[in-house]
């Protein structure tokens, strides 16, 4: 065996909290290089962990290797080992470390190639030093300006070879898509055609809004629209809630199954449109055909949520330098067994000991270092999980309490008898006071065309506070909304659009007042009528709610007052507390009500 070694290094400006998440990007490095993607394989073993083997061509060979866990510290520095089962090397190592150094960064990137024999040495050695090395140095010194100059990637990928005639396809796609009223229609054209692999694989609009700078909201549904129209591809992934791997993809909703297994952490888990079920989107293959697997299925970076990756021998104990911000967080194994969630303050992070149950948390002693100790008679890795890294998932209960979604799709709904649970949805229920009486007031066309303003104005009110109307029983409404907050900001914008009609549009015989009542709580999704709808106790809450106004005010629980987040909005509006009994509830029930305009 011979063991050739290279390392390179460099000084940047930019400290390693900026670096790290373009310059251990591992996934879109290898493309940059002009790797080729590769596949896993993953082999559950006896003793409940998991043997992950990869395949593809590296050196210009059909290779198959296992994947050792690979190590890392956020911010800090990364470690991943591949051991092959044939051919020139025996296994490759590469670490890449991040040191602060004078305001700005050490950085200093490894490879370590066991090797089989003296020509497969030479040939590795001159690999390093004339192919990689040149490419290595110009990647990461464009890495460190993109972030530098705060770019969200790095490493430039060159450009694929597009045939006009598939450019100009695209083009007229995205006209279509922008005369219909969708904003990011161009440049969503314009990231199909010249962004890297890595970048179009499981594409996710909120993280493309913030890089183009436009509204989350605008980037959804024209994300909607182009899939609609075939520009892209809509996928259901129903995603581990460990590994946050998608182990299902479903290309429609009928086809989500109830739950997975996930054979890279040897689990069975149930889905949950609240919490693991995502909507992202891919090309559609027409106009990029993506390959199966990746470039990098190791990378930090696809893995942002955990933050430290560590394993530990039996008996051994660590001291890491770990800077996590304030937050909430989760110390689990990657092998099977429990987990703990934690809290980080004024950046002291717990002390962690392993063993056979769930980790033991002890006061931590140091301020930036987290002292971790395997108590357990096998070798176990320690995970640190941030658990609210997920700002830029788009859920499955989120997309379809969404009225482009609902106008989009409409034919996307459950298998029939097939109901999901939901954890938590805000409901808004409206009805026209006194609706009779204004058609005998002004005549049936009159009456007609006024009530038709009304749907426009609370459809345009709970499209713009993303929510979707879920059903019209007569003259009364249904909408649902994934954030309270959205669906108290419909009602107040219908509630004030309502009292401008009647004072600048209307005449006092054709006045009308809308009445709204507001809930949220657990309820279940199911097909009804060729339509996703809701039913339950929060259902029937809401409608109920709706009954208790007076007409202009606005009625919300107690329970949805209690949110997160809703004192704030709720107190510049007056509510005032009250509690009624409510046909159908035993026990009587505590609301908010809001004045109408004028009252109060």
């Amino acid at each position: 065996m011979r063991v050739v070694e290279r390392v390179w290094e460099w000084h940047f400006a930019a400290p390693p909290e900026i670096l790290w998440p373009i310059l251990a990007d591992t996934n879109r490095f290898n493309e940059a290089v002009g790797f080729q993607r590769y596949t896993i394989t993953d082999t559950p073993m006896p003793d409940g962990t998991v043997r992950r083997t990869g395949q593809g061509r590296r050196f210009g060979l059909k290779l198959t290797w296992d994947e050792d866990v690979p190590q890392w510290i956020s911010g800090r520095r990364y470690s991943h080992r591949r051991r092959f089962h044939k051919g020139p090397l025996r296994s490759l190592t590469t670490d890449i470390e991040f040191l602060r150094d004078d305001g700005g960064s050490h950085v200093r990137f490894r490879v370590r190639a066991e090797t089989r024999n003296w020509p497969s040495a030479l040939a590795m050695r001159f690999g390093l030093n004339k192919r990689l090395g040149p490419v290595l140095d110009r990647l990461f010194r464009e890495g460190a300006a993109a972030a530098a100059a705060g770019r969200e990637n790095g490493f430039e990928v060159k450009p694929p070879d597009i045939p006009p005639a598939l450019r100009q396809r695209v083009a007229e796609r995205a006209r279509t898509l922008a005369e219909q009223g969708y904003a990011a229609a161009e440049p969503l054209a314009a990231h199909l055609l010249e962004s890297a692999e890595v970048d179009l694989d499981r594409m996710r609009p909120r993280a493309l809004a913030r890089q183009w700078g436009r509204q989350p909201r605008e980037v959804i549904e024209t994300f909607l629209a182009a899939a609609r129209e075939g520009m892209l591809a809509l996928r259901w992934d129903l995603i581990c809630p460990r590994c946050r791997g998608a182990k299902i993809v479903a290309t429609s909703l009928d086809k989500l199954p109830q739950g997975a297994h996930c054979p890279s952490c040897n689990i069975d888990y149930e889905r949950d449109f609240t919490q693991n079920v995502e909507v992202s989107f891919e090309p559609s293959a027409d106009i990029r055909a993506l390959g199966v697997g990746g470039y990098c299925l190791a990378s930090p970076i696809a893995s942002a949520h955990v933050k430290i990756q560590q394993t530990l021998a039996p008996g051994a104990g660590i001291v890491l330098e770990a800077a996590l911000p304030d937050g909430d967080y989760r110390a689990r194994t990657i092998e099977p067994g429990g987990s703990t969630d934690f809290r980080v303050e004024a950046g002291r992070v717990p002390d962690v000991t392993l063993g056979d149950g769930d980790p033991v948390l002890a006061p931590g002693r140091n301020r930036g270092t987290i002292s971790a100790r395997n108590a357990g008679s096998v070798e176990r890795t320690l995970m640190i999980e941030d658990r609210g890294w997920a700002s830029d998932v788009l859920t499955a209960h989120e997309v379809t309490t969404m009225q482009a979604f609902r106008d989009l799709f409409a034919d996307a709904v459950l298998r029939p008898g097939d109901q999901v649970a939901i954890r938590r949805v805000a409901l808004l229920f409206t009805d026209i006071k006194g609706s009779s009486e204004l058609y005998n007031r002004v005549g049936d066309a009159r009456a007609y065309g006024w009530v038709r303003e009304h749907y426009a104005v609370l459809t345009r009110a709970v499209r713009q506070h993303d929510g979707a109307i879920v059903k019209t029983i007569g003259d009364a409404v249904m909408a649902a909304f994934s954030d309270p907050a959205d669906a108290l900001a419909a009602a107040v914008a219908i509630r004030d659009a309502i009292d401008a009609f009647n004072r600048e549009g209307g005449t006092e015989e054709g006045r009308f007042v809308v009445k709204l009542g507001l809930h949220c709580g657990p309820c279940i999704a199911v097909t009804l009528n060729d339509r996703l709808d809701y039913f339950g106790r929060t259902v029937n809450l809401a409608a109920r709610l709706q009954s208790e106004s007076r007409g202009g005010d606005i009625i919300l629980s107690e329970a949805m007052a209690q949110e997160p987040g809703m004192t704030a909005l709720i107190a510049p509006l007056g509510a005032a507390g009250e509690e009624v009994a409510i046909k159908g509830f035993s026990e009587p029930i505590r609301l908010r009500r809001v004045p109408a305009l004028g009252e109060g």
